[in-house]
């Protein structure tokens, strides 16, 4: 690590250097590289690296390294023997649980979840549990019960959240790829504040988490944060293979950019009007002109969702604080100690009990979203805005403890983008599209229509292309 610059990275000279997670799939299927040595390097990396970073919250090593050895380990998936890690608040067999609380007993798990199953039908392997805030309510990844994680590009500053933990480790380097999830923006805030590529895959995508059928609105979507956009494109290409939605345009493989010439409407306002910082706009007004100078048809507008959905979206949030305050087994099958929960956590509870009259009018409009959400796209076919309103913020601004109130000020107005395509259901993709004054990667968003997942990635292949984006230094 840098005293000077306060970046840690974990590239160095062993068999995992620089590659992506196709790469690394293609020399291990090669006969290059032994699926063990690739484990066995990335735990040196994690171990090497995770004092700074505070990113893995359970290490399954001996897990990691049985199963890269074990005969006939490499399967036809299409990234056999590829390391990564699952978040914390997912079920990898005989691993506990956490969720990023103090209030969940640590105890192992008997069986993956069904996604966790679909992950790693890909030929990944899990090396342990990436670090998450408490219940992923938040967009940082500072929990009390194991500390703040630390973004690789200068550990003075978060990662984002809630996926926070995942991002670092691939940032850094120790992954090229890992599991995260997005229930209003977790997928693409942390690779937005750690320059690295987050798709949030249209609902039903992919398997869906545990009990998202039982809820009025279900939010959250299961993805991967990667430093390559053919990462992102084949995992979604060998989940497919495993468990296909035949609700969704089948999504196959996609190999780079398309011919298509798309619409494309940019914006950099939040639903209320404000204004997201300078450094931000500039960032997503300058990927707008290079869209452009591609050969697509760019328009800028106003943002064009309105403030109240976001309110409404605040009330059903804290309805999830609630279930899991008050009815933790019946949400998430585990016991959860109350007095042992985070004071946000708490906070969000009582938010939703003030609002408990209006809840059902706000579920309602939250339901019929998606009719207003498929309006935005009557003159287009993709929208470009910020991922996030403002530039990466220092650990400490959107800590859990502070006064809640402050909080969910803080919080609201750093996500203000996000939590869309969570309500509708639709994809969007983050990319690291440029710097910030203080060096930090700035992330933009592309959003579509549901099921439209593949021309995002067709037009994040050309845009990388276009413009490389750099490793963590």
């Amino acid at each position: 690590m840098s005293n000077e610059q306060k970046t840690v990275t974990a590239f160095c000279d062993d068999v995992l250097g620089t590659m992506d997670g196709v790469e690394l799939a293609g020399r291990i299927a090669g006969g290059e590289i032994r699926a063990v040595e690739a484990v066995d390097a990335a735990i040196a990396r994690a171990d090497r690296v995770n004092p700074q970073l505070s990113a893995i919250v359970t290490k399954g090593f001996d897990r990691a390294r049985e199963a890269a050895g074990a005969p006939g380990a490499l399967g036809p998936g299409l990234l056999c023997g590829v390391p990564t890690f699952v978040k914390d608040n997912d079920d990898v067999k005989g691993l506990p649980t956490l969720y990023g609380s103090r209030a969940v007993a640590n105890v192992p798990v008997k069986e993956s979840s069904g996604f966790v199953e679909q992950y790693e039908s890909t030929g990944l392997i899990t090396l342990g549990k990436s670090a998450t805030p408490e219940f992923g309510l938040t967009g940082t990844t500072e929990p009390l019960a194991n500390g703040p994680t630390h973004n690789p590009w200068n550990t003075d500053y978060t990662p984002g959240g809630s996926s926070g933990g995942a991002a670092a480790l691939v940032a850094s380097g120790v992954v090229p790829l890992a599991h995260a999830n997005d229930g209003g923006g977790s997928i693409r805030i942390p690779a937005a504040c750690c320059g690295l590529v987050g798709l949030k895959p249209s609902r039903g995508r992919l398997v869906a988490v545990h009990g998202s059928e039982f809820m009025p609105v279900a939010l959250v979507t299961h993805g991967v944060v990667s430093r390559s956009v053919r990462d992102t494109a084949v995992f979604c290409e060998a989940a497919e293979q495993y468990s296909r939605n035949t609700a969704l345009p089948a999504l196959g493989r996609v190999e780079g950019p398309g011919r298509e010439k798309l619409r494309i409407g940019w914006f950099t306002d939040a639903p209320d009007g404000s204004a997201c910082d300078p450094a931000i706009a500039g960032v997503v007004q300058d990927t707008a002109a290079l869209c452009e100078k591609l050969g697509h048809s760019v328009e800028a507008g106003p943002n064009p969702f309105q403030p109240d959905i976001l309110e409404d979206f605040f009330v059903y949030w804290g309805a999830l604080a609630f279930a899991i305050r008050n009815f933790g087994k019946l949400s998430l099958g585990v016991r959860v100690e109350k007095e042992k929960l985070e004071a946000f956590t708490h906070g969000l509870s009582r938010y939703f009990r003030t609002h408990l009259a209006s809840a059902p009018f706000s579920i309602a409009r939250l339901r019929k979203f998606g009719a207003q959400y498929a309006r935005a796209f009557e003159r287009f076919d993709v929208l470009l805005s910020p991922v996030v309103a403002h530039e990466t913020p220092e650990l400490g601004y959107l800590r859990t403890d502070v006064a809640f109130d402050t909080a969910l000020e803080r919080l609201a107005h750093f996500i203000p983008f996000t939590p869309m395509e969570n309500i509708s259901g639709a994809p969007a993709i983050a990319l690291p599209m440029g710097r910030s004054p203080k060096g930090l990667p700035v992330g933009v968003q592309f959003a579509a229509p549901l099921g439209n997942d593949r021309r995002l990635l067709e037009l994040a292949f050309a845009l990388e292309e276009a413009r490389p984006w750099p490793l963590c230094p």
